[in-house]
């Protein structure tokens, strides 16, 4: 009875194996059955009772209405009986019992509306950040729009973590699984932004592996998703069923994922603050040639963008060559008067703002697992506390608790929130703003029941790999300005972007705002309900 148990204290929909147990003459028959696994934890698993024929349970799959009944038989020389409780009548007597498990779970639609949330923000903040510099990465300290996005991707990865691996039948294949699907965006992050694509603009393809990217934002999501999920595989037999009583019960029942996150904390900082940075060097190819920049450093600590631990890693690890070549600091006041937009550099810029610099490296992902760690524990939170006031406070009260945390360390200047070198503050000021707008939207969605005006926030959550590669990442576009007339340049999609758009309002920037808005982020929330109501999902 401890999965009825589980199911009662709020465990959701995982995906759950009733056991009928025939006993007589020391023989023990199993009858099996399980709810349809799925990756996002997308069921929706009503019990109600059937006919004689045993229990039959409803599988509603992604919202899509449709349900499958399946009957499960408990096989009796005698009679069946219609209970919720096991019962077995005599030793001697061949009679079967039927062992009904208790289920009523809902799935959370605010998983999905978050997840593509993120989306819809990644291609506002790249299309549209080109023409209003504010909602672009900021060029060091502060955060901006396009700041958020990265965590919140990594916020609701940890959620998704806890719900998918809230029960693991085999440790070995859920461990073969979480490998397998960390090369898979390995593999993509590589292809889509090492260089090998050049969408939309250039219709060429190819990398020379002298200048490959190796790292980048799949690369960046995979191995926290790898790490957060493997803590969370190794330790499933260490988890409680039921919480003890005290609002901090659930850290003390997950400290293991704790310990993880504060492991990567560690590293990261006794890293950032105590690696020394020596003087460096990179070339840069101009039209007279190559010439070579030098940089001086010899120090500890720095977190300016010349000398800081960071970037030194990147360099040692990948290599100079090997790093992004386009870093946003070269929109800071002391590159270029255009700041905040890109613009030509100064003639006296220092040497650094040509550098490279990974915006996703190494030291910085591994700052980045606290991210996945803290959205693990929101999905711990909805698994146990089935109640929406509990699982509230337990939400509400860690995002504020996390964001007054990193405005105090940024205003106090102790460390300030920078996303290219993945600060702590940062963490904590956009997984507490992560944790906020997550409340805000499982207030909205999953409390009040205010789900239509989110719909095509959900559509793209349930294809959030397909919209990221084809609109995000540029590679539709680029398919469809494969198909030109006369000149590369004259194309239906820079057609569009011109004359329905700018022209139109007379403004590039509104026009290009609009453009992203209707003929990106709307378009793609069409396909992907069309998609949805077809049930065509692209999972890795």
């Amino acid at each position: 009875m401890e999965d009825a148990k589980r199911m009662e204290e709020g465990l959701g929909s995982t995906p759950t194996v009733g056991v009928v147990v025939k006993e007589g003459d020391d023989d023990h028959h199993k009858v099996n059955y399980s709810s349809y696994d799925h990756d996002h934890d997308d069921q929706e698993v009503n019990k109600s009772s059937g006919s004689k024929g045993g229990d039959v349970i409803k599988i509603q799959d992604y919202d899509d209405q449709k349900e499958e009944r399946i009957n499960v038989v408990a096989i009796s020389d005698h009679n069946i009986h219609d209970k919720q409780s096991v019962e077995q009548k005599g030793d001697d007597e061949d009679k079967a019992a039927a062992l009904q498990v208790k289920q009523r779970s809902k799935r959370v639609a605010t998983l999905d509306a978050f997840r593509g949330l993120t989306i819809v923000l990644m291609i506002l903040v790249d299309d549209a950040g080109g023409a209003y510099p504010r909602i672009d990465h900021s060029p060091w300290n502060g955060c901006t729009l396009a700041d958020f996005v990265m965590p919140f991707f990594l916020f609701i990865v940890g959620v998704a973590i806890a719900l998918v691996l809230k029960k693991i039948p085999k440790i070995n294949d859920a461990v073969k699984k979480i490998i397998l699907r960390t090369l898979k965006l390995m593999f993509w992050g590589i292809l889509l932004q090492g260089g090998y694509s050049h969408a939309p603009d250039d219709l060429v393809y190819g990398v020379d592996m002298k200048h490959i990217r190796w790292f980048g934002i799949l690369q960046r999501i995979a191995l926290v998703y790898c790490i957060v999920a493997l803590i969370e595989t190794l330790t499933t037999k260490r988890r409680p069923a039921v919480l003890d009583s005290g609002h901090f019960s659930i850290f003390n029942a997950y400290r293991w994922q704790w310990l993880g996150g504060f492991v990567a904390f560690l590293i990261y900082m006794i890293t950032t603050y105590s690696l020394y940075v020596p003087d460096w060097s990179f070339v840069i190819d101009h039209r007279k040639g190559p010439e070579k920049y030098t940089v001086e450093c010899g120090m500890r600590g720095h977190l300016g963008p010349a000398c800081n631990a960071v970037g030194y890693v990147d360099r040692q690890v990948w290599g100079i060559n090997h790093l992004y070549s386009q870093p946003v600091w070269r929109r800071l006041k002391a590159c270029t008067l255009s700041s905040p937009s890109y613009g030509p550099l100064r003639k006296d810029a220092p040497s650094w703002c040509l550098a490279p610099f990974e915006p996703e490296g190494l030291l910085s992902s591994i700052s980045a697992i606290l991210s996945g760690t803290i959205g693990i524990h929101y999905g711990h939170v909805l698994i146990h506390f089935k109640g929406h006031s509990e699982r509230l406070k337990q939400w509400v009260s860690m995002g504020f608790g996390l964001l007054i945390i990193a405005i105090i360390l940024h205003f106090t200047d102790a460390i300030p929130i920078n996303k290219q070198l993945y600060s702590f503050s940062y963490v904590c000021f956009t997984a507490g703003a992560a944790g906020i707008v997550f409340s805000a939207f499982y207030i909205l969605i999953d409390v009040w029941g205010f789900r239509t005006p989110f719909l095509f926030l959900e559509w793209i959550g349930m294809n959030a790999m397909l919209v990221f590669v084809m609109a995000a990442q540029g590679i539709f576009a680029a398919f469809v300005n494969g198909w030109y007339y006369e000149s590369s340049d004259n194309t239906l999609v820079n057609w569009i972007q011109d004359h329905v758009f700018i022209n139109v309002w007379n403004s590039e920037r509104l026009g290009t705002l609009l453009y992203v808005i209707f003929a990106e982020i709307l378009f793609w929330a069409v396909v992907s309900g069309i998609l949805h109501k077809f049930r065509i999902y692209w999972k890795l």
